[in-house]
């Protein structure tokens, strides 16, 4: 993936954003690499400064976290409630999971399409898993996104697989739009409402994970919400690189006229619930061991915690979510959430050989036979006057 090729876009996107939302040209957006990498040592060092003990961490915790919900306008969407509207259109059985092709709604008129992996043999309530994916082709219907979901429901997790907006089925507004960043969180939170939903979810196993822009899905959404317990934010927890794309950061969740933060410290609000960083080489993360990883760490350290932050880096490996990265988020998964990993063979590591790799039409949500719902906002336009943003 090539994530400069969309930034002249994104950055004019952005500036009209500023201009409909009355933000100064002198912007509070962070984006893309804001800091070099030297700039960014500096400031982690900086922020480090900002608290010493477990009462000053936490109150710069929570200007943090409000300043991401803030920032975002999340306090101006409509109150989580029920009213789903779930419908399964498709089920089909493999070796020891279920994939179901589902669609539930956020708000009246606004959908979120995806697929359920559960296990074949389920006895007594189950952990969850939220899949959000990256800017890759092909989204939640990627084989490394089916591996990784197959794998973890026959582990015994039921994993909620979702579109970005823009992809997929995921076609009402366009991905680049101002909101975006908006959107994707509260789908996010939806979907964490519906699984909690479910009779068969346990509450207090519930874990998310992503890559690439699903990894900035992922630690956002740990940050301002407690009921996610295990949080795996793959290849994207930077101290200098804060995302490249308007849904990761076109709205000022790392600045305002009072404070400055960076994704590593978003990241570190996970604490003190288990977190695993999947870094690598050949991208922003590579610095993880020496930047990213030691102040997150100095955090858990302040709730005796450091047991339950872990770092594995791939020095010689670049961007993606590959098998070797998948792996020790499953044993991760596994302890944490208290998984059967004895229904996967590991011999000595993961053996995903049982998956079944469905094509994108068999995971598709609408067709001629499930089309779209009649009241679905097209634009987001339509959207921004619906949800009264302006």
């Amino acid at each position: 993936m090539n994530r400069s090729k969309y930034s002249t876009l994104t950055m004019l996107i952005v500036f009209v954003f500023i201009g409909l939302t009355g933000f100064s040209q002198e912007s509070m957006l962070c984006q893309g690499h804001h800091w070099t990498e030297d700039e960014a040592n500096v400031m982690i060092k900086k922020f480090a400064g900002e608290w010493d003990d477990l009462a000053s961490w936490e109150k710069r915790a929570d200007i943090i976290r409000k300043g991401i919900i803030t920032g975002m306008q999340l306090d101006k969407m409509p109150k989580s409630q029920g009213n789903f509207k779930e419908k399964i259109t498709k089920t089909r059985e493999f070796d020891g999971y279920i994939v179901e092709n589902i669609v539930i709604q956020s708000f009246p008129g606004f959908y979120i399409t995806g697929n359920i992996y559960r296990p074949s043999e389920q006895k007594g309530r189950s952990a969850a898993i939220l899949c959000p994916h990256g800017h890759w082709d092909n989204g939640r219907m990627r084989p490394d996104m089916q591996y990784r979901c197959a794998v973890l429901a026959r582990m015994g997790a039921i994993v909620f697989a979702y579109d970005m907006i823009g992809y997929g089925d995921s076609r009402q507004v366009e991905h680049r739009v101002p909101y975006a960043l908006l959107l994707q969180t509260y789908n996010s939170k939806r979907i964490l409402d519906y699984l909690l939903s479910r009779p068969d979810v346990d509450s207090e196993r519930i874990g998310i994970t992503g890559a690439s822009g699903g990894g900035t899905q992922t630690f956002v959404l740990t940050a301002i919400d407690d009921r996610i317990k295990v949080s795996v934010p793959a290849v994207m927890v930077s101290a200098h690189f804060f995302g490249g794309c308007i849904c990761e950061s076109g709205m000022p969740i790392h600045k305002s006229a009072s404070h400055q933060t960076n994704n590593v410290e978003i990241a570190a609000l996970c604490a003190p619930r288990p977190l695993l960083l999947l870094s690598n080489g050949g991208d922003w993360t590579r610095n993880t061991r020496q930047i990213e990883y030691p102040y997150i760490k100095s955090v858990y350290a302040l709730y005796n915690a450091e047991h339950k932050v872990e770092n594995v880096h791939f020095p010689a490996e670049r961007h993606d979510y590959g098998y070797t990265k998948r792996a020790p988020a499953y044993n991760f998964f596994a302890h944490h959430l208290k998984l059967n990993a004895g229904r996967v063979t590991f011999d000595p590591t993961a053996d995903e050989s049982f998956v079944t790799i469905l094509p994108e039409n068999q995971l598709r949500v609408f067709d001629e036979d499930n089309p779209m719902p009649d009241d679905a906002l097209k634009g987001i336009d339509a959207v921004i006057k619906y949800l009264d943003l302006e």
